[in-house]
């Protein structure tokens, strides 16, 4: 396993200003992703009550399930204590929140679905 240190310089060379969002499923807890919203993509968030992020790679609005039907539907934000982080607590519509698929084709529910120790 090779970790990315280089996201966050990757993301700083975009000219975007976005915060990091920790989205975790309302019910069961699990954490499902990390991802990043700007401000267009907050207030569409907001607006159509499913989680809209800012895709970083593609530089783009991302709204999450579109393609896939993979939709995370908003419960709650929340903002951390420095106001430089949120965290979506959502319900997941669809097979799961990650965009890679198990060995029987099915999406994981969870990006965090390996155990790095």
């Amino acid at each position: 396993m090779k970790l990315d240190y280089t996201k966050l310089n990757s993301i700083a060379q975009t000219g975007q200003n976005v915060v990091p969002v920790v989205v975790q499923d309302a019910i069961s807890k699990d954490v499902l992703i990390l991802a990043y919203v700007n401000e267009v993509a907050l207030e569409h968030t907001q607006r159509t009550g499913y989680a809209t992020f800012w895709s970083t790679s593609r530089n783009e609005l991302w709204e999450k399930g579109k393609t896939s039907g993979n939709r995370l539907k908003m419960v709650d934000i929340w903002v951390n204590c420095e106001d430089n982080s949120l965290l979506f607590l959502v319900e997941l519509e669809g097979e799961g929140a990650c965009h890679v698929k198990d060995e029987s084709g099915h999406y994981f529910k969870s990006c965090y679905h390996r155990s790095f120790l």
